[in-house]
């Protein structure tokens, strides 16, 4: 999973630094982080989490705290994350990752991406169940030996770690995700990102001119503030 899933990060830190939008994606995710624990990362696991990542993405300090002071505030808006399902040309299966604070505006620029590419928004679970969703935590080798790792991650969890350009990629359930991490965080190990991604079961050939109209789509969803992540079953 560590190729596949290294490319897919790769594609999306290209996109976000191109965009200038990376800050404030993560800083949508602290509100959300501190709106529904509290603004104190020892006691908020995922606001831990997210300040990781954050960090890993190079976010000023003085950004994040102030994400965190802004987010305290009552009358800061809150962002709801809904995912959407369809198909794609070709019938590839498309799911999209959102926060948003207005859905009619998000389903409404979701719809119409799928229908003016060809495909089609679907239902709550009509593609869905074709991904396998793993808990995927990044952090530099150093001087840790794969094997001896694996039997210590083990009981934590794991399903499949993997080594790639010098970092090693452990993957586990969802619902081992807090379990996980915090043996890493024991462990003293120094994650540099930790976030869920969606693995199909399948993968769909396409040729090269079907490849493009797929990527267009996918495009422009990504251009959209209030998508965060997109997964589709094309090999």
């Amino acid at each position: 999973m560590g190729r596949a899933f290294e490319f897919r990060k790769e594609r999306k830190f290209k996109r976000w630094d191109k965009m200038s939008k990376v800050f404030t994606r993560l800083g949508k995710e602290i509100v959300m982080a501190v709106k529904s624990a509290g603004p104190d990362p020892a006691s908020n696991p995922r606001l831990r989490t997210i300040i990781q990542n954050a960090k890993g993405a190079q976010m000023p300090k003085d950004r994040i705290e102030a994400a965190i002071k802004r987010a305290s505030n009552k009358d800061e808006k809150d962002y709801e994350e809904v995912v959407y399902e369809g198909y794609g040309p070709y019938g590839i299966a498309v799911v999209v990752e959102t926060s948003t604070d207005n859905i009619n505006r998000t389903v409404a620029n979701v719809r119409s991406y799928f229908s003016k590419a060809g495909g089609s928004l679907g239902t709550s679970g009509s593609v869905v169940f074709m991904f396998d969703r793993k808990a995927v935590f990044r952090f530099a080798k150093g001087e840790y030996d794969l094997e001896e790792l694996e039997f210590e991650l083990i009981d934590f969890g794991l399903v499949d770690i993997d080594e790639n350009e010098g970092e090693i990629f452990v993957y586990t359930e969802f619902e081992d995700f807090g379990t996980m991490q915090k043996a890493l965080e024991e462990k003293h190990i120094d994650v540099i990102s930790a976030d869920f991604q969606r693995f199909p079961s399948t993968l769909t050939e396409l040729d090269e001119e079907q490849e493009e109209i797929i990527n267009k789509m996918i495009e422009k969803m990504e251009e959209d503030e209030d998508v965060n992540q997109i997964f589709t079953n094309m090999a």
